[in-house]
């Protein structure tokens, strides 16, 4: 008689990317991933565009990678029975990229999520060299169902939504969020932990949150990394520096979570749908 899983160890890689250095990058990824499966990991998040770099610029297409690169089918080797997500830049078509991320396990890309909600302000200049992904994305790791977002495509409540309403058990976040990026007062990384926590609890979905730790150029990413639980408190952050943080889950705390919160279960998507449709023909006429 087989035993249902329960539990499972979820980690953050917080490390430096080299800007444009896919061969350097490439071995700090085969390095955190052989620690990673030393401590039983079994759902590995490495940063957004975590192969490359963020502000690659008319770099874009020197790093590009196809989705079956063997680069990335390598990590998914080293990753064994992990679910590991990795950042590339995704070559889509003839000089179409787009920022996007890799969900490997047994030697295969299970998954690629395309970043919807690109950044184009502040100091963020993605709309003018990636495309637009188009879908939401979900991995599974040996039961346990994974979503994947990327940095702002969190920031984009509907776009969350609609996300969780695929009902995955977590919530993987890669992100790239540089001090400074966004004009006036805004606290990237205290507004980073209300963001977590507000989704993790409201729809008792744990998120984990993978950022870099370090300088690029002018920026200067504050690391951060974390593991918020159903009930949107922290169960691992990382201290400042290069470093793996991990913790464990439990699939039953997550059901009776939604049980006594259920906001999947009345979401009520056609009435939402219904007034969303409105919205759209008051726009359309004008």
């Amino acid at each position: 008689m087989s035993t249902r899983k329960t539990h499972y160890r979820l980690a953050a890689a917080q490390i430096q990317c080299a800007l444009a250095d896919v061969a350097c990058n490439f071995e700090t990824h085969h390095r955190v991933i052989e620690e990673a499966r030393h401590r039983e990991v079994d759902v590995l998040v490495f940063p957004e565009l975590s192969l490359t770099g963020y502000d690659l610029g008319t770099r874009v297409p020197e790093v590009a990678m196809d989705r079956d690169d063997p680069r990335l089918l390598q990590l998914a080797d080293a990753a064994g029975d992990m679910l590991t997500v990795v950042g590339f830049v995704e070559r889509c078509g003839r000089g179409e990229y787009a920022n996007a991320m890799a969900c490997l396990c047994e030697g295969r890309i299970v998954a690629v999520h395309r970043k919807v909600n690109l950044c184009t302000y502040g100091g963020h200049e993605e709309g003018k060299h990636f495309g637009k992904g188009q879908a939401l994305t979900v991995a599974d790791a040996d039961g346990l169902t994974c979503g994947v977002m990327i940095c702002a495509d969190l920031w984009n409540p509907g776009l969350a939504h609609a996300a969780m309403l695929e009902r995955p058990d977590v919530m993987l976040a890669p992100v790239n969020a540089a001090t400074g990026m966004v004009d006036g007062d805004f606290d990237d990384e205290g507004n980073w932990l209300i963001c977590l926590k507000f989704y993790a609890m409201m729809y008792a979905t744990p998120m984990v949150m993978a950022h870099r730790y370090g300088a690029e150029g002018d920026a200067w990413f504050w690391g951060g990394s974390c593991i918020v639980g159903v009930d949107g408190k922290v169960l691992a952050r990382a201290e400042d520096g290069e470093t793996l943080v991990s913790a464990e889950i439990d699939t039953d705390e997550i059901a009776a979570a939604r049980f006594a919160m259920p906001t999947h279960r009345d979401a009520d998507t056609p009435l939402i749908a219904s007034l969303m449709a409105q919205r759209l023909e008051r726009e359309r006429r004008g």
